[in-house]
């Protein structure tokens, strides 16, 4: 890698990846979603022989991390895109109420 620049290039090439997945997922387009997978791996791995050379300013990895979010949550948009039930799960147990959850799902209470 020749510079942090170059650094911060890859970051945003896996963040505009994973924006395009998650479009290709609410468009349930998944053959696409596949091969955005396959790219999106190539890039991370490799950011990740990579990622513990760099030495970063309290500013950039501020940066990172607001780019790590981002791709962090488009990933959790197209997971639960890619299985609702798992999301209706999730979401069920996000509300924080654990008995109305069990009496909701197994008619216990």
């Amino acid at each position: 890698m020749n510079s942090k620049s170059d650094y911060f290039e890859r970051y945003e090439a896996i963040a505009a990846i994973s924006a395009r997945m998650l479009v290709a997922a609410r468009d349930a387009l998944w053959n696409d979603l596949l091969e955005l997978q396959d790219e999106y791996r190539r890039h991370v791995d490799a950011l990740l022989d990579a990622d513990a050379g760099v030495a970063l300013d309290e500013g950039e990895r501020l940066r990172k991390y607001d780019l790590i979010r981002q791709i962090l949550a488009d990933d959790a948009a197209i997971r639960d895109l890619a299985n609702p039930s798992v999301a209706r799960l999730s979401a069920l147990f996000s509300a924080q109420r654990p008995a109305h959850v069990l009496k909701e799902m197994y008619g216990v209470g």
